[in-house]
C-alpha cells in the first residue's frame, strides 16, 4: 500500500495524468495516420502525373513484317564520337510481338528481340559504300 501511495504521490508531483496522457497519445496516433494517408494520396497523384508525361513522349509506331528499320544503339552513348551516328542498320523485321516488341534480323541472319521504341523506319536504299564514288567537278 505504501508503494502505491509513493507512486501516486510521484505522479501527482510531476503533474502526470494517465488519462490525459493516453488521450494525447491517441491524438498523436490519429495525426500520424492522417499524415500517412496524405502522403499516400500525394504519391498516387505524382505517379499518375509522371505516367501522363511519359505516355505523351511515346509515339505510336506501326511496323510490318519485312520492313527495313534502323536500330538505336544506346551503348554508343558511353563512348560518343562527335559525328558518329547511334543508329545502326538497316535490319529486317521478322516478327512483331504484342506491346511494341519486334524481332530484327541482321545481314548475317542473326535474330534478336528489341523494344519497338528503339527502332525507326529506314527510308534509304542499300548502298555499297566501298564501291560508290562521287565525282566532283569545278564549274
Amino acid at each position: 500500500m505504501e508503494l502505491e501511495h509513493k507512486a501516486y504521490w510521484a505522479i501527482k508531483r510531476l503533474n502526470l495524468d494517465l488519462d490525459a496522457a493516453g488521450e494525447k497519445r491517441l491524438l498523436q496516433l490519429n495525426e500520424l495516420e492522417e499524415f500517412r494517408s496524405q502522403s499516400y494520396e500525394n504519391a498516387k497523384l505524382y505517379k499518375e502525373k509522371t505516367k501522363q508525361l511519359h505516355d505523351r513522349k511515346i509515339h505510336p509506331r506501326n511496323f510490318e513484317v519485312g520492313q527495313q528499320v534502323l536500330f538505336f544503339n544506346s551503348r554508343l552513348k558511353q563512348f560518343p564520337g562527335k559525328l558518329k551516328s547511334r543508329w545502326s542498320g538497316p535490319f529486317l523485321i521478322t516478327q512483331i510481338f504484342p506491346f511494341g516488341a519486334v524481332e530484327l534480323e541482321d545481314k548475317s541472319g542473326r535474330k534478336f528481340k528489341v523494344n519497338g521504341q528503339r527502332v525507326k523506319q529506314y527510308w534509304g536504299e542499300l548502298v555499297d559504300r566501298m564501291k560508290t564514288t562521287t565525282v566532283l567537278t569545278d564549274s
